[in-house]
């Protein structure tokens, strides 16, 4: 009986729930558990980011071509129908499935991890690496970053560039990019940071721009400020967990709104996270019989 984690990523969603799933993992030490992508360049390069072992799958239909019959997952994706999310918990001895929708339910023959939703079977809180807690002491060396996300396959932020000029932010390229897509985005933001710095200006920046969630999140931990920036093309259900840990939003590519969030931010009071990464391991391991 093997253990899984597939979380769901590409160009088009970009890594969010892959950070979410190298924070579960890394927090779940040394068990034995293959990371399954449905992108192929980050199972590649899952290792630099502690995962010991990670699959590309493509699709999610592929899953059962690798694991068998009464193997346990971890499941972090909206993809699920309810025809599939049945065969799934089915096929599993184990299901838990990881979502942030504040309206979701959980199934008969699954458990939830979901900040919004609260009983039997269910851990209602954050999937956050310890090392971005850990670095709330340390000097925030970037005063404005900007961290738009993994993806932006349409080229959404060099279409709103306008909104951006003059705010002195410092740009981190995201996974995803096009190559050479940075020389376009460079007479608008100042310095540039390879995506591979990530750690560094997030944990770095005492302001955080975003539009990445998780981003916002691991800013927020390593005591900084974010400012989440909610994308037309994106759901939306971060933003009443946003609301609730004071994280400014800004709704869409609105230059004037973004503008009065940089001045009040120094003077905003955030609401502080706490370390809970143990809470969610033990969930984990109790649910896992690990």
């Amino acid at each position: 009986m093997r253990l899984y984690y597939y979380a769901h990523t590409g160009h088009r969603i970009g890594l969010d729930r892959f950070r979410r799933a190298a924070a579960i993992i890394n927090a779940l030490g040394d068990i034995d558990i293959t990371l399954l992508t449905s992108d192929f360049r980050i199972a590649a390069q899952a290792r630099e980011f502690g995962i010991k072992r990670a699959v590309g799958v493509d699709v999610v239909r592929n899953i059962p071509q690798i694991a068998h019959h009464g193997d346990k997952i971890i499941f972090d994706s909206a993809e699920l129908n309810p025809s599939m999310h049945a065969d799934m918990t089915r096929f599993f001895s184990t299901f838990i499935r990881v979502n942030d929708d504040p309206n979701d339910k959980k199934s008969s023959g699954e458990s939830l991890l979901n900040p919004y939703v609260e009983g039997e079977g269910i851990c209602n809180d954050l999937a956050i690496d310890d090392r971005y807690f850990q670095a709330a002491g340390n000097e925030k060396s970037i005063e404005r970053a900007f961290y738009f996300g993994d993806d932006d396959y349409e080229e959404d932020l060099h279409k709103n560039m306008a909104m951006f000029e003059g705010k002195g932010l410092a740009l981190l390229l995201g996974f995803y990019w096009f190559m050479d897509y940075e020389k376009k985005l460079e007479k608008t933001f100042g310095e540039q940071y390879e995506n591979e710095e990530y750690d560094e200006v997030i944990t770095r920046s005492q302001i955080l721009v975003t539009a990445s969630p998780q981003a916002a999140l691991e800013n927020l931990a390593a005591g900084g400020r974010p400012i989440f920036i909610q994308r037309p093309d994106y759901g939306r259900e971060f933003l009443q967990l946003f609301e609730r840990l004071k994280i400014p939003i800004v709704d869409g590519y609105n230059r004037t709104e973004l503008g009065k969030q940089l001045d009040n931010v120094l003077s905003h009071e955030y609401h502080k996270l706490t370390q809970t990464g143990e809470k969610v391991t033990v969930f984990l391991k109790s649910t896992l019989a690990l």
